[in-house]
């Protein structure tokens, strides 16, 4: 009798609707679970920016979508038990995506001041925006939830029919999933943004919502017409300024979302320009036509080679292979120093390379540039080096698997007999646990390591030598340097003997099977954060 009175029910309700309008359900269907999931990972990127790419981030983004969706399944077919009409169905659609398309827009201020939060480091403004944040999509994705089991309320026609009906939505949405998930990453957000990503997806969802609301409801359709123009003027007014404004006293030449960063290159008041990826903390590059010496992270990776047993002069550099090129400070300065020196460059991110291109001078002859994953590009290289720089951690980001004993194998394999490897590892003024535990991981597959701390910054250099090697021996190679000839040689040896440390170890070892990576460095920057420590 109740399945009896369902069917007469929907029945009732299907009468009023045009006979295409169930299969133009099934549509509606595959684009609620393409926007779903373009929201979820267009959400990842958008908290990126500030907070990283790490488990403790993904996590969280992750748990709390699930936890929406879970709601929203719940009131779904609650909701539609009690309304089943298509109009209701559509009013549910054309709410979830209009505020699906509010999210960027009202998070963009939030996380402006969680970046200077970051900066600051306010941990509970940081930690408060970043919750904040994720709040924000609770109610879209909950509305949009209920699609799955209203439409399956809907879609019944016949008892029997039930399993087929209900499996045949759920492919059709898990089909939709599969385009939200690669069109944002492969395609929107490296193209038009995160929040134009967001915008698209919404945008779609909502005109299909009014297309069905017309279909179910004729002009009543009208009182919710509101929603694009006001989606449209919000828009204009949020997003007509960068993403973030440059640093005090430096202007803003670039701004573009890539698929991997928020890219921005900035200029001072002295013609220096300098590479901001994301949260804006820290350069990444710099570059001055008039200018070779910085005193910064980049000027180590010249000092590496030198730590080779004496004599050891510049005739011995040779080449040299760099992961995470980002806007090339390191091969400008070996270029400068050695001339057109073969230099073979790695970076995952092409737009960071189209935009040092175009305003940090990244036009080298002797620079080969790949664009890839470092290990794996390596890995395809049939060479070997004077000198592999590692440039590609950066707390919170460090690519836990080019930090193990079996990556550091494959580069000691693609070194000279004299070749050394030279990593930028990050730390605090008191925790060193990453620079120990790389430490240690790299005497696993290389006799020697040597430590140097680069002042005014939370950046340890490590070098590790093929051969056997003494400290000394830098104090003994630089003496053989002819400054007239290589100024800027002699200027990073003398700055690397100064910020000589002893090298200290602790009991981890990074593999393959485990580098628990992640685990310090959420440590770490907890730590750091709630200690109230200044920069």
């Amino acid at each position: 009798m109740q399945a009896q009175n369902f069917i007469r029910d929907n029945h009732a309700y299907q009468d009023v609707i045009p006979k295409w309008h169930p299969h133009y359900l099934y549509f509606t269907v595959f684009a609620s679970g393409m926007t779903t999931l373009a929201i979820e990972l267009s959400a990842s990127r958008l908290l990126g920016n500030i907070y990283g790419t790490s488990n403790l981030v993904w996590a969280n983004i992750i748990g709390l979508m699930l936890v929406y969706l879970t709601v929203g399944y719940f009131l779904g077919g609650r909701w539609a038990d009690r309304s089943p009409k298509y109009s209701t169905f559509y009013r549910i659609i054309i709410w979830g995506a209009f505020l699906s398309g509010i999210v960027p827009l009202v998070a963009r201020p939030v996380l402006r001041g969680a970046a200077e939060a970051v900066n600051d480091l306010d941990a509970g403004l940081a930690i408060g925006s970043f919750m904040g944040v994720l709040v924000l999509f609770s109610i879209p994705v909950t509305l949009l939830g209920c699609v799955s089991p209203f439409a399956i309320r809907l879609a019944i026609k016949e008892a029997h029919d039930a399993g087929k009906t209900s499996g045949t939505l759920y492919a059709v949405s898990t089909l939709g999933s599969i385009l939200g998930t690669f069109a944002p990453v492969l395609l929107l957000i490296p193209n038009l943004g995160t929040a134009k990503t967001f915008l698209t997806f919404s945008g779609v969802l909502l005109a299909i919502g009014f297309l069905g609301l017309f279909l179910a409801e004729g002009k009543k359709v009208l009182r919710l017409f509101w929603m694009p123009p006001g989606l449209i003027l919000l828009a204009a007014l949020v997003l007509s300024g960068p993403t973030r404004p440059a640093p005090d006293g430096m202007k803003l030449l670039y701004e573009r979302d890539s698929a991997y960063n928020l890219i921005q290159i900035v200029e001072d008041g002295e013609g220096t320009r300098y590479l901001l990826l994301n949260e804006g903390q820290g350069y990444h590059s710099q570059w001055n036509p008039n200018v070779q010496y910085y005193r910064r992270t980049w000027d180590y990776f010249l000092a590496a080679p030198y730590f080779n047993n004496a004599p050891f002069t510049t005739a011995n550099v040779q080449n040299i292979c760099i992961i995470g090129l980002a806007g090339g400070t390191i091969a400008h300065q070996y270029t400068d120093a050695y001339g057109p020196i073969p230099i073979d460059g790695i970076e995952i991110d092409p737009t960071i390379i189209e935009a040092s291109r175009q305003y940090l001078d990244l036009t080298m002859s002797n620079l080969h540039v790949m664009i890839g994953d470092g290990r794996y590009e390596l890995n395809r290289l049939d060479k070997k080096y004077s000198v592999v720089g590692i440039d590609a951690y950066r707390v919170p980001y460090v690519p836990w698997h080019l930090t193990t004993r079996e990556f550091f194998e494959e580069v000691r394999d693609h070194l000279t007999e004299n070749g050394v490897v030279v990593i930028n590892v990050g730390r605090t003024d008191t925790d060193r646990r990453l620079v120990e535990a790389m430490t240690q991981t790299m005497l696993q597959v290389f006799p020697t390591v040597h430590t140097m701390d680069v002042p005014d910054s939370f950046n340890t250099i490590l070098v590790a030598t093929r051969q056997p090697t003494v400290t000394e021996n830098l104090a003994r190679n630089m003496a053989l340097i002819d400054q007239s000839q290589y100024p800027l040689v002699f200027q990073t040896l003398t700055l690397a003997f100064q910020t000589l440390v002893p090298t200290q170890t602790s009991d981890v070892v990074f593999t393959d099977d485990h580098a628990p990576v992640e685990t310090i460095i959420d440590d770490m920057v907890i730590d750091y954060l709630l200690e109230g420590n200044t920069p």
